[in-house]
């Protein structure tokens, strides 16, 4: 639906990339889409899904591996960085860098988490993606 490709799962965890291996200017949307549905999906079940999501913009290195069987997988600090929003991040929550943060400043509702020591990387500003920005409607009016 969103126009992301499923890299891989690993556990419980399913990691997905937009902007590969065709460009689109609006990658980081299609991710901050997917993630929103996805938490509104887990919100909705009966047991309560408490899922984290994490997320980061930037360069990967993308390939495909393997001489008998061959994945499609990608590398580099953009992808450790995503992993690591997530697995510092709180259930049912999105968490974001300063990057996404840069990308959706028009149309979405970024809350600010702090700083948070993230493993291999140091103390770093994180941020929330709450939702998205609802177009203003037509104004009401009233005759007399």
């Amino acid at each position: 639906r969103y126009g992301l490709e499923k890299i891989k799962t690993i556990g419980d965890a399913y990691m997905a990339a937009s902007g590969i291996p065709t460009p689109r200017p609006d990658h980081v949307r299609a991710v901050a889409e997917m993630a929103l549905a996805m938490l509104d999906v887990a919100s909705s079940h009966r047991d309560g899904l408490g899922l984290r999501i994490g997320i980061d913009t930037g360069p990967v290195v993308a390939g495909v591996i393997g001489r008998r069987k061959f994945i499609y997988d990608l590398w580099g600090d953009t992808v450790n960085t995503a992993s690591r929003m997530e697995s510092h991040g709180v259930p049912g929550r999105i968490q974001v860098t300063e990057r996404v943060v840069a990308a959706l400043a028009d149309g979405y509702v970024l809350e600010r988490r702090g700083t948070v020591e993230i493993k291999g990387k140091g103390r770093m500003q994180v941020y929330r993606l709450q939702g998205r920005i609802e177009a203003p409607g037509p104004k009401a009016t009233t005759a007399t």
